[in-house]
């Protein structure tokens, strides 16, 4: 074998353990791991022995080596026709990259490196990809031992698989561990290994699944901020959700002090330079009560916004019966909304005769007592987040649907998405199985229980709530300015410092919309790699910034 084997992968070197004689050379080059890098000695058979040489800046990762037996290895006879696995190729594949990792809290690489290893056998990078939409929904990295350090034990490794948060597509991650265990196969690898997380349970118990055994060998990292909470632990932040954990991250990361009150409430604490204001979630302190009653009471937020010069759809108050005929028989096609409420509940899509809308308002009312009834507008739902009255992120959202592989049934895949949804989110996005479910289901023409046909996709939601099982499609870079400029229109006249503007759109890169709701407190981490957190913060505490980025604010 060659001596002191280092390869990088862009976001971070990897380095084999077993080609470095001297644990004292390995801790140096350890040392040497360059800045917003993650380097990772592999294969450290005497862990407290390479700690040793640098106890104060190395640390024994919390992650377990998997191999899997190339030899006897089996394919699998399942065909996913819906996704296609292949060699990354362009540009394209490589901003989706970063995309995915970005989504996924990973470390990216820079866009030349894979551009310079793009015909690297020794690294090889595999995408998956919609065959429908052509988006990048997977990647994968390996290594080939053999090409790398010319490993007499013929291995190969799995580096850094991550799946789209967003994808709905079930099987993507084990299609991507297959087809480079298949590659590497057919090159006369005799194994491949990965790392994994300790307790990250579902990987794990795809592995096992795979055929992957537990192998004892251990990996080094060098202490810093990327891997912080793998050494230091996360003091108080147990049970926060992920919209309080996105901004108690990046105030911790500014040296600003975090005192956890209520983590099931999400309710927090932040002192810096003698100012101190409580959060919840992206609800401060600095959104008066005013206009938190504004946003609370939709009949009272489209008045307020619409008097701005924001265009909004007719709506009414749910109440005399002649009334809602004659708004339904003018607008052909109505939403049920409760006046008060969050996260979707209640709020009832696409109604067309009296009698759906009269049993979508009783529902409603089980949320709140007054119950509007609005026009609705058809199109795409977008998602505006505006901080200090000016645009951080846009996205579009989409209602949960499925799509049919002509073997299991809707009421099945609609389980499955849902618990994709919840691994994706923390636990904050599921698909209800309720009557708003099976009334979609069945307007597409199918019974919960019937076997949808392969490639099929039915929706299953009428609103793009993310609670509900929506995904969300950044478009930040792509938003029509007359959009940006109706979004912050609306929150200077609810003067909100922080909010969620939704507007159903024709398209995000057109100006026609129709405002539908301010949300006082929009879940940040649902706009990552956005800066979100950041421009809360920047707001909360301006004296926080760096200073150079003051200057050129100010300037």
């Amino acid at each position: 074998m060659r001596p002191d084997v280092t390869v990088d992968c862009g976001w971070g070197r990897l380095l084999f353990a077993q080609t470095f004689a001297d644990p004292k050379v390995l801790a140096e080059a350890l040392r040497e791991e360059g800045p917003d890098q993650r380097d990772i000695a592999c294969y450290v058979n005497d862990p407290h022995v390479l700690i040793a040489q640098a106890p104060l800046e190395l640390f024994l990762d919390p992650s377990h080596m998997f191999r899997l037996d190339l030899g006897a290895y089996e394919p699998s006879d399942r065909d996913n026709r819906a996704v296609h696995v292949r060699r990354l190729s362009d540009a394209q594949d490589i901003e989706a990259i970063s995309r995915i990792y970005s989504a996924r809290h990973m470390v990216s690489a820079r866009p030349d490196f894979y551009e310079r290893h793009r015909d690297d056998d020794t690294l090889v990078h595999l995408v998956a990809q919609d065959v429908r939409t052509h988006e990048i929904v997977g990647v994968v990295t390996g290594v080939d031992h053999v090409l790398a350090f010319d490993d007499t034990e013929k291995g190969s490794s799995l580096w850094c698989l991550a799946v789209d948060p967003q994808s709905r597509h079930p099987g993507v991650g084990e299609m991507l561990v297959r087809s480079l265990a298949e590659l590497f196969k057919e090159r006369g690898a005799a194994f491949m290994d990965l790392s994994v997380m300790h307790d990250n349970e579902l990987a794990i118990g795809l592995y096992e699944k795979l055929g992957f055994e537990r192998r004892y060998t251990f990996s080094i990292k060098r202490r810093n901020y990327i891997n912080e909470r793998l050494f230091v632990g996360e003091p108080g932040v147990d049970g926060l959700n992920p919209y309080a954990k996105i901004i108690v991250d990046e105030a911790r990361r500014r040296g600003i002090g975090v005192e956890v009150t209520d983590a099931e409430g999400g309710f927090f604490r932040l002192t810096h330079g003698g100012r101190s204001l409580v959060c919840r979630e992206s609800l401060s302190e600095l959104t008066t009560g005013i206009a938190m009653s504004i946003c609370d009471d939709k009949a009272v937020t489209r008045r307020a916004v619409a008097k701005a010069g924001v265009v909004a759809p007719d709506q009414i108050e749910a109440g005399d019966r002649e009334a809602l005929e004659a708004f339904l028989e003018k607008h052909g096609a109505v939403v049920v909304k409760p006046a008060r409420g969050e996260q979707g509940r209640g709020i009832t899509v696409g109604l067309d005769t009296i009698e759906d809308l009269e049993a979508a308002i009783e529902d409603a009312k089980a949320f709140c007592d007054r119950v509007v009834v609005e026009q609705m507008v058809e199109g795409e739902d977008l998602r505006i987040i505006v901080i200090d009255f000016k645009l951080v992120a846009a996205a579009i959202r989409r209602p949960a649907h499925v799509i049919g592989d002509g073997k299991t049934t809707i009421r099945e895949l609609i389980e499955k998405q849902s618990k994709r949804r919840q691994a994706a989110t923390g636990g904050e996005s599921s698909i209800p199985m309720d009557g708003q479910t099976e009334k979609c289901v069945a307007k597409a023409g199918y019974a919960m229980d019937d076997v949808a046909p392969e490639n099929k996709v039915i929706m299953v939601r009428k609103t793009a709530n993310l609670h509900t099982g929506g995904t969300i499609h950044d478009v930040t870079g792509e938003v029509h300015p007359a959009l940006v400029e109706a979004a912050v229109k609306c929150a200077r006249a609810i003067d909100i410092p922080v909010c969620g503007i939704d507007f159903m759109v024709t398209s995000p890169r057109g100006p026609d919309y129709a405002f539908i709701e301010c949300n006082e407190r929009p879940g940040l981490a649902n706009h990552e790699p956005q800066p979100t957190a950041e421009r809360f913060i920047d707001l909360l505490f301006p004296l926080s910034m760096p200073a150079a980025v003051r200057r050129v604010g100010l300037g």
